[in-house]
């Protein structure tokens, strides 16, 4: 399709946020509203042909009638372009909890599942500007930090897979132009008109605002100048964690002399990314009880967060598992524990992996000489064959068998650069 000449500099500027190596494959997420449908007709000619293989995904949530026939449209349009298109359905929702926060997941969790049985490494997604503002308005009403307040990031990982939203500095006015100058269709979802949602209330808010100059673009402005200051304090933590953190068995193990001369700012960031990566969370603890547990910290009290347990020991405060939150999973040997885990080296038959707990402690008379808290130790993998203990390698009880954590101690380190 050949695009309106009035209007090229869109294609451009989207043209000039992929780096020169360009992805083999790309995948777009279309809903049929006005965004997404721009976003896959302007990357519908980006390239040359044959530099980028496109595949558009439609995530029908089934939540309203006539969501079925918006896929197909999709579906219909995505051919006309000689792009490949897939619907997937969501039919996860009881009926209770946060429908909006659900779906949302379940969105990305369907995207990032399609993409790897496609092999594609990036799905690009149609936020604006005009979301991006919506974004700030909404944390700075929840009394956001700077994390918050640098609303989407341009690119993230999310399940393994790069999430990539080129229209972050584009006007959903702009795309509306662009798809009636090019005569294309698109819907518009009734729930976009629906107060009793949060965003649409602030979308109304950012109409009065307008006048005052507190415009999209001034707030999607404000979200990249919070980028910076977000990325210069991930480098200050980046390099604070170099100097007084030790990764011992899974363990986040801080030099507490150190930790209390930090910055409030850089010792909430640092102790923040060691929970969620210790616990495997996408979502930081609210900031309140994260506060708290610095707070905490500084003075060298214990305290629990996030499916962590925090515990003193000599000079040394360690961030590890608590065994609450592990305590139900079991999995077969060979299968990563935890999401974090991977024991081999023994005979796994009639084995299975699960956390040592008290019970399995005191069946490694060894464990103190480990120099590893009881409690990083009762939420440690370990090898059981019914009743009986087999192996605890992090306890001293290897037996044969190895403990390796998935990613290595550096990932660590990495995460504070790259969330």
């Amino acid at each position: 399709m050949l695009l309106n000449s009035d209007i090229p500099d869109i294609v451009a500027q989207v043209r000039a946020q992929f780096h020169a190596a360009l992805p083999a494959k790309l995948g777009i997420a279309v809903s049929g509203g006005g965004d997404s449908t721009a976003l896959m007709h302007i990357l519908a000619n980006c390239f040359e042909p044959g530099q980028v293989e496109l595949s558009v995904a439609t995530v029908d949530h089934g939540l309203r009638a006539g969501s079925a026939d918006e896929a197909r449209d999709v579906a219909a349009q995505a051919g006309s372009l000689g792009i490949a298109h897939q619907t997937l359905r969501w039919e996860g929702w009881d009926g209770t909890g946060n429908l909006q926060d659900q779906a949302r997941r379940a969105r990305y969790r369907l995207l990032s599942e399609w993409a790897k049985s496609e092999s594609i490494a990036v799905i690009a997604l149609g936020h604006t500007a005009d979301d991006q503002a919506e974004t700030v308005i909404m944390r700075l009403i929840r009394a956001a930090g700077v994390t918050g307040l640098s609303g989407m990031p341009v690119r993230r990982t999310l399940h393994g897979v790069t999430i990539f939203r080129p229209l972050l500095g584009t006007t959903r006015d702009d795309l509306r132009d662009f798809l009636r100058l090019n005569k294309i269709s698109w819907v518009d979802d009734p729930s976009n008109d629906d107060e009793r949602f949060d965003r649409i209330k602030v979308r109304r808010a950012l109409e009065v605002l307008a006048p005052l100059g507190l415009t999209s673009q001034a707030l999607s402005q404000v979200a990249q100048n919070m980028t910076q200051a977000r990325e210069a304090l991930d480098w200050y933590s980046f390099l604070a964690a170099r100097d007084l953190v030790t990764i011992v068995g899974g363990d986040v193990v801080l030099c507490l002399r150190k930790f209390r001369t930090l910055p409030d700012e850089v010792a909430r960031r640092l102790f923040m990314q060691a929970l969620m990566w210790i616990s495997g969370s996408e979502y930081p603890p609210r900031r309140t009880p994260l506060v708290d547990a610095v707070n905490k910290v500084r003075l060298g009290e214990p305290t629990t967060l996030s499916g962590c347990r925090v515990v003193r020991q000599a000079h040394s405060i360690w961030i590890c598992r608590e065994y609450n939150a592990v305590r139900r999973k079991h999995v077969a040997c060979g299968e990563v524990w935890d999401g974090r885990w991977q024991l081999s080296g023994g005979d796994g038959a009639g084995c299975e992996v699960r956390p040592l707990g008290q019970r399995g402690l005191r069946m490694a008379p060894g464990w103190r000489d480990t120099g590893r808290p009881n409690a990083a130790l009762t939420a440690s993998p370990s090898v059981w064959r019914g009743d009986d203990l087999v192996a605890a390698p992090l306890a001293g009880l290897a037996n044969g068998w190895t403990a390796e954590l998935v990613g290595g101690g550096e990932e660590f380190y990495a995460s504070l650069l790259s969330h």
